[in-house]
């Protein structure tokens, strides 16, 4: 698919799942009442779920609330960006089911206790790949 003089390619769902699989941190958007938090989070994927290990607070009181969040990851090279986006589902795991965490390699970054496991269903995986033609470089003065 072509915009403008860039090319954009759409990644298929496994193109996605393999990137989702080659990091850690993302950005996590929800809704508490009537405000949309975006938040930083870490977290692994496990077959077909995205977990997160989180305190009490914010993201846990909309998981239990709510639940619905989408979940951004991006990286960036000289000639293309690449971005995935998961929308879906968040429940707390119960106590038998948190176990699951303990395998994957879902590191907290704060040395805050984090033991509500959280468990994102995806229900909607887009990925796309943006060729970088970098237009600013054309107004940098010359040296």
């Amino acid at each position: 698919m072509s915009v403008g003089d860039e090319m954009v390619t759409v990644l298929d769902t496994e193109e996605c799942w393999r990137m989702l699989r080659s990091h850690e941190l993302a950005r996590m958007a929800f809704r508490l009442v009537d405000e949309v938090h975006l938040v930083p989070i870490n977290y692994a994927v496990d077959h077909d779920t995205l977990l997160f290990r989180t305190a009490e607070g914010e993201k846990l009181l909309s998981v239990v609330m709510h639940g619905e969040v989408v979940l951004e990851i991006d990286e960036m090279d000289d000639e293309q960006a690449r971005s995935v986006v998961v929308r879906g589902t968040a429940r707390l795991l119960e106590e038998d089911e948190a176990h699951r965490a303990d395998n994957l390699p879902l590191r907290p970054w704060v040395g805050t206790a984090k033991y509500n496991v959280v468990e994102i269903v995806p229900r909607e995986i887009t990925g796309r790949v943006f060729a970088l033609s970098r237009p600013w470089t054309h107004y940098l003065p010359e040296s």
